[in-house]
């Protein structure tokens, strides 16, 4: 696990008085520990943007940076599907029109390029640190059942793989994983050490208050997280500055 890049790009966000990272920065934080997210490129100009896209397998992703905008979806920052060049350059401008009206005041740091993951089976994954209890590690199946019917498990960390996997059952939405009315099954296995390396993330890096993956998808092999959000701590990252000088 990469936990000095990961404690790099917390300090530096931490320095900006930031309350979250930006989607990338919580990507690579993902990636340093371990786990597979989609082949992405942050870009600031659309011709860079067709440029970057071309290097990938279509379809592709267009996502919205902002420290300002949490759910991008909701402001139009995020558009799927895109087959072609030129439906990069439509999006890219559909985007930056849907954004001012939607949001005016939002600061825009560029836009995320990046590889559209194939369908599976869609669940949510998270880590939050509690300054009274430690580390909290959540599981729920992914889409509208996480909203509409609350589907969640919890455990405390210290979290290895059985215990991720005893969680894990704990949700109706399990039997998607397993093979439900002749699915194949996933490989819960693979979410569960995601779920053990956020615990790890979080409980060790000091200014980073939570880490969640929605969705994770999940296929007969392997998973890729598709979309991260990150809390950070400005009065835990000073403990990261004070051991530090």
């Amino acid at each position: 696990m990469g936990i000095e890049g990961i404690e790099r790009l917390v300090k530096e966000s931490l320095s900006l008085e930031r309350e979250n990272l930006v989607e990338p920065d919580a990507k690579e934080i993902l990636r340093l520990a371990g786990i597979k997210v989609p082949v992405f490129k942050v870009v600031k100009d659309v011709n860079v943007a067709i440029e970057e896209g071309g290097k990938m397998k279509y379809p592709l992703v267009l996502k919205l940076i902002s420290p300002n905008i949490i759910h991008k979806s909701d402001v139009g920052g995020v558009r799927t599907g895109i087959k072609s060049p030129g439906e990069i350059e439509d999006a890219w401008s559909e985007m930056i029109l849907r954004v001012a009206d939607e949001a005016p005041m939002a600061m825009i740091e560029g836009f995320i390029i990046e590889e559209e993951a194939r369908s599976g089976v869609e669940v949510i994954l998270g880590a939050i640190k509690d300054p009274q209890f430690g580390v909290t590690v959540m599981f729920g199946t992914g889409g509208v059942a996480v909203e509409l019917m609350k589907d969640v498990s919890f455990a405390l960390a210290p979290l290895d793989e059985e215990a991720a996997l005893k969680m894990m059952s704990e949700v109706k939405g399990y039997e998607l994983l397993t093979g439900y009315r002749g699915s194949a099954p996933c490989d819960v296995r693979a979410v569960a050490s995601v779920l053990v390396k956020l615990s790890k993330v979080v409980g060790s890096t000091n200014g980073l208050k939570s880490l969640e993956i929605n969705p994770l998808i999940v296929y007969e092999k392997g998973v890729v997280a598709v979309d991260a959000r990150a809390e950070l701590d400005l009065l835990d990252g000073y403990k990261t500055a004070s051991s530090s000088s």
